[in-house]
């Protein structure tokens, strides 16, 4: 089995009823989640005008090979309504891949490790709840040690 660390986020809606939707959606057609990060809210990354985001980090067991957990990913927002209008625009669902074993890809689909992982602080913050001690595969830091020097310097509240 394989271990693949995913990030789940959107800001429109009920957030926390479709982050919840997809980790069902998720472990019914992906894998088994065997560790989910507590809810992170942040101010929007890259295109700030526009409602706070809400992430949650999953640890997902899965046989699918990268690829294929990305096109049933991709599968997964669009049934739930996901629009692509605009780079960092405003959306219901966001699914990431952002770590999958200790592989580094590159191909058209997917880049694994995700490549923004180390200048985002929402994402690192969710990930090192439930990952601390993984080692990046590309920069050789722990995902805890990457959180303490990311440039990233927006905000990220852990919800309850």
């Amino acid at each position: 089995m394989n271990k693949a660390y995913l990030l789940t986020g959107g800001n429109t809606g009920d957030r926390y009823s479709y982050l919840q939707q997809a980790a069902e959606m998720i472990q019914a057609g992906c894998g088994k989640i065997e560790k989910r990060s507590s809810f992170f809210e942040t101010a929007a990354w890259g295109k700030t005008d526009q409602p706070p985001f809400l992430n949650q980090a999953l640890l997902l067991r899965t046989s699918l090979p990268p690829s294929e957990l990305m096109i049933r990913l991709l599968g997964i927002e669009e049934r739930m309504g996901r629009k692509r209008k605009e780079k960092y625009g405003p959306r219901i669902i966001d699914i990431d891949i952002l770590l999958y074993n200790k592989e580094v890809i590159k191909n058209t689909l997917l880049t694994i490790p995700h490549p923004e992982l180390a200048g985002r602080r929402f994402a690192l913050s969710a990930l090192a709840e439930i990952a601390p001690g993984y080692l990046h595969p590309v920069l050789k830091k722990t995902i805890a040690r990457l959180l303490k020097e990311c440039p990233d310097t927006l905000p990220v509240q852990r919800l309850d």
